[in-house]
């Protein structure tokens, strides 16, 4: 059955080559390396592929990969999942710059929706720790994005070249409404390129078959005469208060005054409209919808970049890039219980600095890579609550410590040589340090401290080969290390976690360390065949968890009018997480391709409750892909089938089992997350510069909603898309 699985379009994307034809990657060392010689599992996404699967945000561009899965809470969101690991020990990383910051929690994320999908010209998945290139929060893997460039005309250096692109699309699913337009200008020495992206997106239709009752909607709250009413939903299929719109731009300003020196500025900007929490509008409470509003406010992320790039050989480097960066990150979230007149609204903004330097150096047979970085953030939290009659404004207890600061400082070196000419090491050394500093305000909480500091440092490395014994063969054994230090979320934040559970800040914490060991096989025969399996085991030690927790000597306070148990963050954790990816494509004619990709991923992790081993949270059902795919001169077709397998209620996660209104209830009454299926077909026909896509999603219209998520997925789904180029 694990055959039947879904579509793994972009593991078999076009890619970049070196000379030679040999497939590269960035995202292992920061520098073009050749695939083959990289011990790493990488997924490469291309912009041919991004523009055929016609994904709406970032989000679903990673998911049709059919290697990251990925989480929803909302439609406006997107949390991927990578080898049992999700939201702050996974690194997002855009065009060489970090984008986690030091509020990026461990619940649930939605911050990849601000990449613009239709603005990315290749990505990258590099699955295991990355913290010697990266640092902190790369346990899982890091998501490397490569906007699109401005490039300089290398053709006819006396003319100026213009080119660029439009894109329509529309969905039925959700009423989307997408447009894009980008634009290049390149000269001998100087090039632009600039993009922009607007999409609105309507409330989501489910489907109509299969799944439970208990993913519809039967009613949702409105504001009727002053009153906070109960509406009966006329079709319960459509998921009231999930639509949201958003803008994306990148500006890119390139000049190339010599051979020797490429400079780089680049700006960039998303920002979402407000966007409904959906699977907080389902909650009930003693039987009736407990919030009549929760929003998160407009999540805008702009970002400054220099980048100076340096081929002057010299006895220090062959080559070397500095990138300075400034990023300001705004969210807020806005809820209101029902009947009650108070609007609270908590609004973070942080601002990230960062610096990195890189180098490479050709040292014997092999190449040094080196280089240095540093981050720094601050965090400013303010909060109200508004009578929504009187408008009267009160001051109210913020979500984290307003003017707390996290840095983070690291130096790392990796050497990667050919022993022989099928064989590579790959090993390297990093070290960081890390500052963080909070004070508590308990103007409004009883904090029975005033401030928390901490002062950590982490050693990791890595160790890899690759054995290429034959032409059509590849073998590939890795271990390496990361870390995560905790940031601010971890260490400051006040919020209810679950219904009458109350997380408190700890001002104790130390980072989380991980060990990964991982090994792999691939056959491949360009335009005949390609097999890949890899195998991976991760122990994460001093793993920070959710456990009880004493406040003022008291296990349970009143938080927002109800008792709740406290919680708090703290280094008690430990989990272990194993798995195998595997990866199947055959040519059956130069024409016609079938390919299947599936993932199976397990762990186990210390309870947030009791000192005991319990399902890992982020460890998704197993899931894959597998499909056909037809090219032949401006016509491209594929049809492929979707499968995310069955969670019985005995292998649930606990911090899952406390979310009841997300999943179904089996033939005993007791929760569970069901597997589903899912029939796709698209096709795409080019004319001269402009591309026809069509696409129908989920033909069967199944009903189903994917692990952890709180929005149920769209039901049937015809997409149309047109892109005009010049």
């Amino acid at each position: 059955m694990w055959l039947a699985c879904l579509y793994a379009g972009t593991s078999f994307a076009q890619t970049d080559t070196l000379s030679g034809g040999a497939e590269v990657t960035v995202a292992a060392s920061k520098w073009e390396q050749k695939l083959n010689e990289v011990p790493n599992k990488i997924t490469k996404v291309s912009k041919k592929d991004i523009l055929f699967n016609t994904p709406q945000t970032a989000a679903d561009m990673l998911a049709q990969t059919g290697a990251v899965f990925v989480q929803k809470s909302q439609l406006g969101g997107g949390s991927p999942m990578i080898r049992g690991f999700a939201t702050n020990r996974v690194l997002l990383v855009v065009d060489g710059v970090r984008m986690n910051n030091a509020i990026y929690r461990s619940g649930n994320l939605q911050n990849i929706i601000s990449i613009d999908a239709l603005s990315t010209e290749t990505a990258e998945v590099v699955f295991g720790p990355g913290s010697l290139i990266y640092g902190s929060d790369a346990i899982g893997g890091v998501i490397d994005f490569h906007s699109l460039e401005a490039r300089l005309n290398q053709h006819d250096k006396r003319k100026l070249a213009t080119n660029g692109s439009a894109v329509l699309r529309y969905s039925t699913a959700n009423c989307e409404k997408t447009a894009h337009a980008d634009v290049s200008l390149g000269g001998k020495k100087w090039a632009y390129m600039g993009s922009v992206t607007f999409s609105s997106f309507d409330d989501l239709q489910m489907g109509k078959n299969g799944g439970q009752n208990s993913y519809l909607r039967p009613e949702y709250v409105q504001r009727i005469n002053g009153r906070d009413s109960i509406v009966k939903n006329a079709d319960p299929r459509r998921q009231v208060f999930s639509g949201y719109e958003q803008w994306n731009t990148v500006q890119k300003i390139r000049f190339r005054p010599s051979d020797k020196l490429d400079l780089q500025y680049s700006f960039y900007y998303s920002g979402t409209g407000t966007t409904p929490r959906y699977d907080r509008l389902i909650e009930y409470r003693n039987n009736a919808l407990r919030f009549a509003e929760w929003n998160y406010g407009p999540m805008l992320w702009r970002m400054h970049t220099l980048q100076a790039t340096l081929l002057q050989k010299n006895a220090l480097f062959d080559a070397a890039k500095l990138v300075v960066g400034y990023q300001l990150y705004e969210e807020s979230r806005i809820d209101r219980q029902r009947n009650d007149l108070n609007r609270r609204t908590q609004l973070e903004k942080v601002r990230m600095y960062t610096a990195n330097f890189d180098a490479n150096k050709a040292v014997g047979k092999g190449e040094l890579f080196y280089g240095l970085e540093a981050v720094l953030n601050e965090v400013n939290s303010v909060a109200s609550s508004q009578n929504i009659n009187t408008g009267a404004t009160t001051a109210v207890a913020t979500r984290y410590p307003n003017g707390s600061t996290w840095n983070s400082y690291g130096a790392y070196a990796s050497y990667r040589v050919n022993l022989q000419p099928k064989l590579t090491l790959t090993s390297g050394l990093r070290y960081n340090a890390a500052q963080v500093r909070a004070s508590f305000n308990s103007r409004f909480f009883p904090f029975p401290y005033q401030s928390a500091r901490l002062n950590d440092g982490a050693l990791t490395g890595n160790l890899g080969l690759v054995y290429r014994p034959a032409k059509a063969w590849q073998l590939n054994a890795n271990v390496s290390t990361g870390f995560r230090v905790p940031n601010i979320d971890d260490i400051g934040k006040l919020f209810e976690s679950t219904p009458g559970n109350l997380t408190v800040p700890n001002p104790n914490l130390r980072s989380e360390y991980a060990w990964n060991f991982e090994t792999g096989v691939l056959y491949q025969v360009p335009q005949q065949v390609k097999l890949e399996l890899t195998g991976f085991y991760t122990l994460l030690d001093n793993a920070i968890v959710r456990r009880p927790f004493q406040f003022n000597g008291r296990d349970s306070i009143v938080y927002d009018n109800v008792l709740s148990r406290v919680e708090a963050l703290q280094n008690v954790g430990r989990a272990n997480v194993w798995g195998l990816q595997a990866l199947a494509e055959v040519w059956l004619h130069r024409r016609l391709a079938v390919f299947t990709m599936a993932n199976y991923i397990t762990g186990r992790e210390t309870d947030d409750l009791k000192n005991e081993q319990v399902p890992l949270r982020h460890a998704p059902p197993f899931y894959g892909s597998s499909g056909a795919r037809y090219q032949h001169g401006a016509w491209r077709a594929e049809i492929n089938a979707q499968y995310h397998g069955e969670i019985s209620h005995e292998n649930m996660a606990p911090t899952e089992l406390a979310k009841p209104f997300i999943y179904a209830r089996n033939a005993q009454g007791r929760l569970y997350c069901p597997g589903w299926y899912t029939l796709n077909l698209r096709a795409s026909y080019q004319w001269k510069n402009s591309t026809l896509t069509l696409g129908w999603e989920n033909m069967t219209n199944q009903r189903y909603r994917t692990y952890s998520s709180g929005i149920v997925a769209p039901g049937s789904n015809l997409v149309l898309q047109l892109r005009v180029g010049w």
